[in-house]
């Protein structure tokens, strides 16, 4: 099969869905966010890219702190909910449970089995986006997504964005091992 130019216009790969929280003008807020991703190892960063328009970039270098909370597949709603209306005129900390970590000024929510307080290391500008990148002080999952003391996706249960079709989608089953599958696929000569 051919391929065929399509454009560039938007992403077209399925984005994991967050929830950015920061403290704005002293209150908690959350912002849904697709596009993030871990950047460095040792020590382990993790960068987020937010429009420069939005609410809670002020809150995030106001702190130099914010947190990447991972909802649920059942939370698609209300994520939706964060990522349509402003913080500037919602109390979007009002749906959630707030608790503070290690940082006590990066908000982060119960209702997320997953979430990650961050220390902000770097803010790139980029034309119409903010990248802050901030180094993971702690992490914190629900110990019901545990599986032998490391966060379990299947029990996290996240979703993804899909942007074509502007559409949440749940993860499928698993494929293989990750570092493994391929190994077949080394010629003895490789390997060496």
């Amino acid at each position: 099969m051919g391929k065929i130019a399509i454009g560039n216009s938007r992403v077209f790969y399925p984005m994991p869905c967050s929830l950015v929280g920061a403290n704005v003008a002293g209150k908690p807020n959350y912002l849904t966010v697709a596009w993030f991703s871990m950047v460095n190892p040792e020590p382990p960063y993790l960068a987020v890219a937010m429009n420069k328009a939005h609410y809670t970039n002020s809150g995030i270098k106001e702190n130099k702190t914010f947190s990447v909370n991972i909802p649920s597949e059942q939370m698609a709603e209300i994520t939706d909910y964060c990522g349509i209306v402003s913080g500037k005129k919602v109390d979007k900390a009002g749906v959630f449970d707030t608790f503070y970590g290690k940082l006590e000024t990066a908000p982060m929510i119960r209702e997320c089995p997953f979430s990650v307080e961050c220390r902000l290391v770097e803010t790139v500008q980029l034309p119409a986006e903010e990248l802050f990148i901030g180094e993971i002080i702690a992490a914190y999952c629900e110990e019901g997504c545990l599986t032998d003391g490391a966060p379990d996706l299947k029990k996290i249960n996240p979703f993804v964005l899909s942007m074509p079709d502007r559409k949440y989608l749940s993860l499928g089953g698993e494929i293989g091992p990750a570092w493994q599958m391929g190994k077949k696929l080394i010629k003895t000569s490789e390997s060496d």
